[in-house]
């Protein structure tokens, strides 16, 4: 009886430690920050593109935007 408590124990003991392992990778910021560059660095690499696309629409919607505040009445 003693051993299979043990042995439950040492396995709970085990899941509970992949767990935090995974837990505590998914938290770290700075190497999320770290894969997501990497993914955003090959994804324009792949295909520039939409990435200019997003950058000059992005662009003009804040060259908008200061325009309407320098223009408006408010």
């Amino acid at each position: 009886m003693s051993d299979t408590v043990a042995n439950t124990v040492a396995a709970t003991r085990a899941r509970l430690e992949q767990t935090l392992d995974a837990i505590d990778e998914k938290l770290d910021v700075k190497k999320q920050a770290g894969e997501l560059a990497g993914r955003v660095q090959r994804s324009y690499r792949d295909n520039p593109v939409p990435w200019i696309i997003g950058a000059t629409a992005a662009a003009v919607v804040v060259a908008g935007l200061i325009v309407w505040a320098v223009v408006s009445d408010d």
